[in-house]
């Protein structure tokens, strides 16, 4: 069942060593900066727990993934400080997931646009549908996707992420993610993905604790000046999202 709440809903349930985080929002999963903020406390909370060795993230219904910021606060957005403010949102998160001393795991069941690409790119390992394509509408909206650029470049590569962002109206599918490194598993349906995500976290959870630890700390080397580098990211995307372009389009995208 999917949440009414308008700021969104952040769900953890620990068991078997796995700490299962669940997100939603009405508006397909978007992102409000205070469901971003709630989610880089969690993250950061089960980072220290020890009865959790992996962390399972994952969203409300059977539709969309996450349908990145939100364009209600989008459109808030009135002076530059509010959105460094609200782009700093997305940073934290990311900035949380790669610091997080638990291999993360995500499970993607729909589409997934923007900020949701970047969450879907900070996971260490990811399942997803065939449903599950994936897109970039920065471009499109005025502004770009700057914060979430390193993760997902450290993911798919520089050519894979120019073709995904300068293409900012077209979905790419499931499959495409996947021959890119965004994905590890696709399946064609939501009872599949569950099965393997379930057989897969379970194993993991049954390994060192402390071997994950480490072997994670190796997997996101050189990724230690992003606790800045996102941060002047954010600065950036949000003078950009002040542009009268972008709140021209915006504006476009709320009518539709």
């Amino acid at each position: 069942m999917s949440t009414d709440r308008p700021n969104g809903s952040l769900y953890t349930k620990i068991e078997n060593h796995i700490a299962t985080v669940e997100f939603g929002h009405p508006a397909s999963n978007s992102f409000t900066l205070e469901l971003l903020n709630r989610l880089t406390a969690e993250l950061d909370k089960l980072s220290e727990n020890d009865a959790v060795t992996v962390v399972l993230l994952k969203s409300e219904g059977e539709k969309a993934f996450c349908a990145g910021a939100s364009f209600d606060e989008l459109m808030q957005v009135s002076n530059l400080e509010e959105g460094e403010f609200f782009f700093s949102g997305f940073a934290n998160v990311i900035n949380s997931m790669r610091r997080c001393k638990k291999v993360i795991v995500g499970r993607v069941q729909g589409k997934a646009v923007g900020g949701g690409v970047g969450l879907i790119s900070a996971c260490d390992y990811a399942f997803a549908v065939e449903g599950a394509s994936i897109k970039l509408s920065e471009l499109s909206i005025g502004i770009a996707p700057l914060v979430i650029a390193p993760a997902v470049e450290r993911k798919i590569g520089t050519a894979a992420i120019s073709e995904l962002s300068l293409a900012a109206t077209e979905w790419k599918n499931a499959y495409w993610a996947q021959e890119k490194g965004l994905y590890a598993r696709v399946f064609d349906n939501l009872g599949a993905l569950d099965t393997e995500v379930d057989f897969f976290t379970q194993k993991l959870a049954s390994y060192n604790p402390a071997a994950l630890t480490e072997w994670k700390k190796v997997l996101w080397n050189h990724t230690e000046h992003w606790g800045t580098l996102l941060t002047e990211r954010a600065k950036i995307t949000g003078s950009l999202v002040l542009s009268e372009f972008t709140k021209h389009a915006l504006a476009k995208f709320k009518k539709k």
